[in-house]
C-alpha cells in the first residue's frame, strides 16, 4: 500500500494497461466469435455445394409428371404466340400466276383512283415496284408469295396515301430469293439482310423462322403528314413493318436572308395599316411551312412456322 501511494503514477499505469488488454481480449473474443460462425456457415454451403455437384439424381414418378406439365404448358403457350404473330402478317393465299396478274393490275387501279382521291401524284406507270410483271408471269412456285408480298405493299400505300403526303416519288421493292431461284434452304450468312439463319453443332441449317420482304419508299409531304405516315406504319396492325433507315431531307436547305425579313415587316405592316386601320399586320412565317422529302428503307415481315 506504501509502495503503491508512492509509485502512483505507475500504479495508475498498470490499472490502465490492464484494462485496454481486457478491452483488447474482449474484442478479439469477439471478432474470433464472428469468424467462425461465418466460416461454419460457409463450409455448410460448400460441402452441400460439393454433394449436389457430384449427386448423379434419378427422376422420380413425380418429378417426370411435373415436369411433363411444364412441357405442355409452354407447348401451349408457345403455339398462342405463333398464332397472335400470324395475324400481324397479311395471309399467302394459293395463287395462279395468271390470278396475280389479274390482281396486280385490279390493285394498281385501286391505288390510282385512291391517290387521286386523296390528291397524291404517283409516279408515271406506277405498278407498285412489281413492273416485271406487267407483260409477264411468274413461276407457279413463287405466285404465292408474291401475291402477300403484293398485300403488303398495298397496305403499305395505303397509309401513305390516307396521309395525303404531297407525292410517292419511287418505290421499289427487293426480289424474293425465290424469284431468283435460291435453293429454299436459307444459307447462314445475314449479309443480305433478308434471311437470318443459324447452324447446328452436328451441321445441319436451323429452319428460318422469320422472312423480309424489303422496299424502298420516298415520298414528300408536309412535316405532320410524314410523322402521320411513320407512326401509322410502326403502329400498324395486320402487318408488320419495320423501318430500317430513314432519312429526311428538307426542301429548303437555308433560311431567309435577315435583311430580306427585315426589310419586308414594315412594309407588310404599312399595308395592313392602309387597308385596315387599327388591323393587326399578317403573320409573316419563317419557318414551318416548308415541305420534306423522306426516303425509308422498309422491312415487312412474314412468318414461315
Amino acid at each position: 500500500m506504501k509502495w503503491f501511494q508512492q509509485n502512483r503514477a505507475f500504479g495508475t499505469f498498470l490499472i490502465g494497461f490492464g484494462i485496454c488488454a481486457l478491452l483488447a481480449v474482449a474484442l478479439l473474443y469477439w471478432r474470433w466469435s464472428a469468424w467462425s460462425g461465418a466460416k461454419q456457415a460457409f463450409d455448410q454451403v460448400a460441402t452441400e455445394r460439393n454433394r449436389l455437384t457430384h449427386l448423379d439424381p434419378f427422376p422420380s414418378d413425380a418429378n417426370y409428371r411435373k415436369l411433363q406439365d411444364y412441357i405442355e404448358k409452354y407447348r401451349v403457350a408457345l403455339d398462342k404466340f405463333k398464332e397472335t404473330l400470324k395475324t400481324a402478317v397479311v395471309p399467302a393465299p394459293p395463287l395462279a400466276p395468271n390470278e396475280f396478274q389479274s390482281r396486280l393490275r385490279l390493285v394498281t387501279i385501286a391505288t390510282m383512283d385512291r391517290a387521286r382521291v386523296n390528291n397524291v401524284r404517283l409516279p408515271d406507270k406506277f405498278l407498285l415496284g412489281f413492273d416485271e410483271f406487267a407483260t409477264t408471269m411468274p413461276a407457279t412456285a413463287v405466285a404465292s408469295l408474291l401475291g402477300q408480298e403484293l398485300s403488303q405493299v398495298q397496305k403499305l400505300m395505303n397509309i401513305l396515301l390516307d396521309a395525303k403526303v404531297d407525292s410517292v416519288t419511287s418505290l421499289r421493292r427487293a426480289r424474293l430469293p425465290e424469284e431468283r431461284g435460291a435453293s429454299p434452304t436459307p444459307t447462314p450468312s445475314p449479309t443480305t439482310g433478308r434471311r437470318v439463319a443459324t447452324v447446328k453443332p452436328s451441321g445441319t441449317p436451323v429452319p428460318t423462322l422469320i422472312e423480309r420482304n424489303i422496299v424502298d419508299v420516298t415520298f414528300k409531304a408536309a412535316p405532320s403528314a410524314a410523322r402521320k405516315v411513320l407512326n401509322e406504319i410502326s403502329s400498324s396492325t395486320g402487318q408488320f413493318f419495320i423501318i430500317r433507315t430513314l432519312y429526311v431531307h428538307n426542301e429548303k436547305d437555308k433560311g431567309p436572308p435577315r435583311e430580306k425579313m427585315a426589310g419586308s415587316m414594315p412594309a407588310q405592316r404599312g399595308q395592313a395599316t392602309a387597308a385596315q386601320p387599327g388591323a393587326a399586320a399578317p403573320l409573316n412565317f419563317i419557318v414551318g411551312n416548308e415541305h420534306i422529302e423522306v426516303s425509308a428503307t422498309i422491312e415487312m415481315l412474314r412468318f414461315t412456322f
